[in-house]
């Protein structure tokens, strides 16, 4: 599995843009709560330790997983995040409704991603067991909300230098392995 080896909640703060101008926008799924408040959070601490004002995160409920996209669609249309983060939870059981709901969520997100201008970012567990959720939602592995909110803050510095409104500052480079802008202002071919 590929949390066996790795706390989720580790991150160089060092190489984090500072959040304090972004707005975040957290949609939380109430299904599983006692999984879904852990994820958030770990995300609410690792965005303010980067400098994100509680005053710029607009948090939301949502009755489950299912309903996290429309939730995030909505949100998008009328608070203008910067970035959204999705928070669900979704522990496999008898029947195959645990695969549906993940390739609904699992697309429904993506295509918010190809469809707006603001990132929205996947915390959703897809887990065999409940305890499995709970050593990744602050336990054993560390939390993945966590690990959410840093590559929310990262997306939405992402956003920010390429709306050709803000030079790319080259201090805040992305871990080896993810995406890179190249220095220099943004062009755009027809």
């Amino acid at each position: 599995m590929a949390t066996a080896n790795k706390n989720l909640s580790n991150y160089n703060k060092d190489t984090i843009p500072n959040a304090k101008d972004f707005r975040f926008g957290i949609v939380v799924s109430e299904w599983n709560d006692h999984i879904t408040e852990g994820l958030y959070k770990g995300a609410i601490e690792a965005l303010t330790d980067c400098g994100a004002l509680h005053k710029n995160i607009i948090r939301w409920n949502v009755p489950g997983s299912f309903e996290l996209i429309y939730g995030a669609k909505k949100m998008i249309e009328t608070q203008k995040p910067d970035v959204v983060i999705t928070i669900g939870c979704i522990i496999k059981g008898e029947t195959q409704h645990f695969e549906f709901v993940c390739e609904g969520v699992t697309q429904g997100v993506k295509d918010l991603n190809v469809l707006s201008d603001v990132a929205v970012i996947f915390c959703l567990l897809t887990d065999n067991s409940e305890q499995q959720s709970i050593d990744r939602s602050g336990g054993a592995h560390g939390n993945k909300g966590t690990e959410a909110a840093i590559a929310a803050i990262k997306m939405a510095y992402l956003r920010q230098q390429a709306s050709l409104k803000h030079p790319f500052d080259s201090t805040h480079l992305l871990a080896s392995g993810q995406l890179q802008i190249e220095n220099g202002p943004l062009e755009l071919k027809e």
